[in-house]
């Protein structure tokens, strides 16, 4: 019975990676295409009084897919902008932040450079770039950092999630430069230290502590994690298959205990129990939370405890007042079990699909839920080693992988962002920091986004 299990289970992942991939790229490129060829040209006579401005508040997974969603599926009639606020220099691909923490040589494979090119499909000019972080929402426009104001029609809040400390699950600051010589004092950190304790048994913790044990055999280190499995979120098979590759690469885990960050003193380091370890480098895989400030003083009454901003299963925020505000990624309440880069990039796409819905005077109707091609996770277990793990809440597949890329398969990444594979063109400073003046009253536009 279970192997009929795990094989209906693999045909559904069969089905899900081909309905993925239709809707994905066959679908959406065939409809840019015919959209692009039955396109008039514009009104030469617009203006910006004329014009709807879409604003996308932050451009990782969520964000940069929602405005690639949009640039390919408006009217094509020059009615339409679509502006995208980020403050980072450079797509920050988290995904191998653990790894680079460790491993030296690699760490500005980290930053890919936003790109024209990841809008091609679109028409050229539809995308503007300020960049710039957003302080504040109010009713029709958005507050910048700079004290420029950014008047919207739709909006879509993906800010995401922030980490106090910053690596090793995000940057920690806001430029390339800056990031690449935080990961590069990691490394020295790691490199230099002879015991190394790690908090927190997610996905983060797990990857620093076994790439760490891998590369440096002689060093002592540690994982502290309060629940009582590591990966507890996740299947017993994960779970156990993580627990054997602690045990393979000599990892001490303490589970059911806390580390208190502040009695670190360079030589120990106190747990909740009040055990002392000893620790002469600690690093803290804790305390992420959702971005969602920026909705505090419009609608603070959308704020969960855990700091989520409440939405509708159509992404729109849980306010009846505000029905062109939607929220995706990390930060919004749409109840991921355990939220990913996949499922940010999928609810971008709903809530950019919504908005061309109303924009056409239908009512929003794509919704998430959640899906078990959502559980999808790829775990490194150490520099040559990972699961990747299919799990539906039940049935669970698990495929152990050998693995000879040390940079985790960036340049694919590259790729897929429309950049280069591992060219920095600076693309970015060439057509993002020009400073935008105040689009609430159409005074001035934003930079346009170039050619890479």
């Amino acid at each position: 019975m279970q192997r009929i299990r795990k094989s209906v289970l693999f045909l559904k992942l069969v089905g899900y990676g081909v309905r993925t991939y239709y809707n994905s790229a066959v679908r959406r490129t065939i409809s840019a295409k015919l959209a692009a060829w039955l396109a008039s040209a514009p009104n030469p006579n617009i203006t910006d009084a004329d014009i709807t401005n879409i604003v996308i508040v932050g451009a990782a997974f969520s964000g940069y897919y929602a405005a690639r969603i949009l640039a390919t599926s408006l009217p094509r009639n020059g009615l339409y902008r679509i502006i995208v606020v980020e403050p980072n220099s450079h797509f920050n691909f988290t995904w191998v932040f653990p790894r680079f923490c460790v491993v030296e040589g690699h760490e500005h494979k980290a930053f890919i450079p936003y790109s024209a090119e990841f809008f091609s499909q679109g028409p050229k000019d539809l995308v503007s770039w300020v960049r710039d972080r957003v302080e504040t929402v109010k009713k029709e426009c958005v507050v910048l950092r700079s004290g420029n104001e950014i008047r919207y029609d739709y909006l879509i809040i993906a800010t995401g999630s922030t980490v106090p400390g910053g690596l090793p699950s995000r940057a920690g600051g806001e430029d390339r430069e800056g990031g690449i010589e935080r990961l590069r004092a990691m490394q020295a950190r790691i490199k230099n230290a002879n015991h190394l304790v790690v908090a927190g048994g997610g996905a983060a913790g797990v990857e620093v502590a076994t790439d760490a044990k891998d590369h440096y055999p002689d060093k002592s280190v540690t994982l502290v994690h309060s629940r009582q499995a590591l990966m507890h979120r996740f299947s017993s098979g994960l779970q156990a298959g993580t627990a054997d590759a602690m045990t393979r690469l000599g990892v001490e885990v303490i589970l059911g205990e806390k580390v208190d960050p502040g009695s670190a003193d360079g030589n120990f380091i106190t747990l909740s129990s009040g055990r002392k370890i000893k620790c002469d480098c600690f690093i803290n895989c804790t305390g992420q939370k959702p971005a969602s400030g920026v909705i505090a003083e419009l609608a603070p009454h959308t704020l969960t405890e855990s700091g989520h901003i409440r939405v509708k299963p159509t992404l729109q925020i849980d306010d009846d007042s505000l029905p062109n505000v939607y929220v995706a990624g990390d930060v919004a309440g749409a109840h991921a079990r355990n939220p990913n880069s996949r499922i940010a990039a999928r609810q971008g796409e709903i809530a950019a699909d919504n908005i061309v819905l109303a924009i056409r005077g239908k009512a929003p109707s794509r919704t998430y839920k959640e899906e078990w091609g959502d559980e999808v996770i790829k775990l490194t277990l150490g520099l040559d080693r990972s699961i990747t793990q299919f799990w539906d809440g039940t049935e669970e597949l698990l495929f152990p992988n050998k693995d000879t890329d040390l940079a985790l398969m960036c340049d694919g990444a590259w790729t897929a962002l429309g950049a280069k594979p591992f060219e920095d063109t600076g693309v970015y400073t060439g057509w993002a920091e020009t400073p935008t003046a105040s689009l609430k009253s159409h005074s001035t536009t934003p930079s346009k986004m170039g050619n890479a």
